[in-house]
Formats: structure tokens, sequence, C-alpha cells
């Protein structure tokens, strides 16, 4: 068994769209990145190869690669499973939070598993994505931007 934690930051960006677990959600700003800024797929991505001893996602698909220039990261997260199961793990489970003032994500945490398990070739119910405000403090609570963290447990 083995255990990873990743997290991810991305600000708010005008003329952008707002992706979270490949889902685009309506919002007047979107997350500013290389790829299309999906903090929350960012962040599992990073707990799965912290968990395979893989590094981290900056080694994997660095922003100075222009293939990876607004890439969505559901297709990245596919190449990050076939790394783990190369290194002979499975997942056995997902925990994430994203941390954002608004909007509201509860109406689109379904379709994001969706994805995610789609993209992992795993159930929906390995699968737990939670939302959280961070009470108007900091970066996230000025609406500057947000950020996810998410654990994953591999076999």
């Amino acid at each position: 068994m083995r255990v990873g934690i990743g997290y991810d930051v991305h600000a708010f960006a005008e003329n952008r769209k707002l992706i979270l677990g490949g889902v685009e959600i309506k919002h007047y700003k979107g997350l500013k990145g290389h790829s299309d800024a999906d903090v929350l797929i960012h962040s599992i991505m990073d707990a799965l190869l912290g968990a395979a001893g893989l590094n981290d996602i900056g080694v994997h698909f660095p922003d100075t690669d222009m293939n990876f220039k607004d890439i969505s990261s559901l297709k990245l997260l596919s190449i990050v499973k076939e790394k783990v199961s190369t290194k002979g793990y499975k997942i056995i489970n997902i925990d994430s939070v994203i941390m954002l003032e608004k909007p509201k994500i509860s109406p689109y945490t379904k379709l994001m598993k969706e994805n995610i398990a789609k993209s992992l070739d795993i159930k929906q119910e390995q699968i737990n994505i939670k939302a959280t405000t961070t009470e108007k403090l900091g970066f996230c609570g000025r609406e500057e931007g947000a950020a996810a963290e998410s654990i994953v447990l591999l076999e």
C-alpha cells in the first residue's frame, strides 16, 4: 500500500474557461495556466505520481513544453494512470477537496467523478470530491484563485 498527496494552485484570469474535474463550469473567470489549469486533476495527478514514487507533474509535463499548451488535464491524467500501472500499482481510492469561494461546484461533482473515473479506468465510488470556501481568507477567499488537494491510496 502506498499513499500520495497532491496540491495545486492557479490564479483566476480573464478570457479563460473554468475547468474543474474536466467539466467546464460557468463563471466569469477561468484559471490561468499552461494547460487547462484544472487544479483538481493536477492535484490528483501529483498524488498518484507521488504515491508511485514518480516525482511530480512538473517533471512529466513541464510548462515549457508546447505539446502541453492548453491540453485537457484529463488527457494528462490518463498518461499518469499508465505510468502508475506500469509500476504495478492499482488505485484503491482518491479523496479530494477544492478550495474556492465561487462558484459553487456541488452541481458538477457527479460529472467530475464520471470524467475522472473514465480517465483512470476505476469506479466512481472510488473517488470523493469535496469543496470548501476559505471564509474569505487568503487568495482563495479574495477570489484571486483556486486550490485543490488530493490524497490517493495505491495497492
